[in-house]
């Protein structure tokens, strides 16, 4: 009896940041904690979506969730900027553009 090969699938069994991806969101991270916004991080990598969560402390909600779905690439765009609330905050095609949303924080008046 002969036995086939394991045939491997296009998809992967995992959505993930890539590196030039997780660079750009490290990035951000960096400069909102030293502003003193963020505190901590973690990050989840299921079947259809990869999920960045930001924390002001870790034993709480997450503030801020950074998703990507490939799934909705075509049509809204696979980046998303999700608020405390589950408000989608801003969604679109480049995770630079999506990411605004939340430098915006940074920028303060100053008196």
């Amino acid at each position: 009896m002969l036995i086939a090969p394991p045939t491997q699938s296009s998809a992967p069994d995992r959505v993930s940041f890539d590196r030039a991806e997780l660079g750009v969101i490290l990035s951000l991270y960096g400069r909102m904690v030293a502003a003193g916004e963020w505190r901590d991080y973690g990050m989840s990598f299921l079947r259809d979506v990869a999920i960045f969560s930001v924390f002001r402390r870790a034993a709480e909600h997450p503030l801020y969730r950074i998703e990507k779905r490939p799934r909705l690439r075509g049509a809204q765009g696979m980046y998303a900027v999700i608020g405390m609330d589950g408000r989608i905050l801003r969604r679109g095609h480049e995770l630079r553009l999506v990411l605004r949303v939340l430098e915006a924080k940074l920028i303060r008046s100053v008196d």
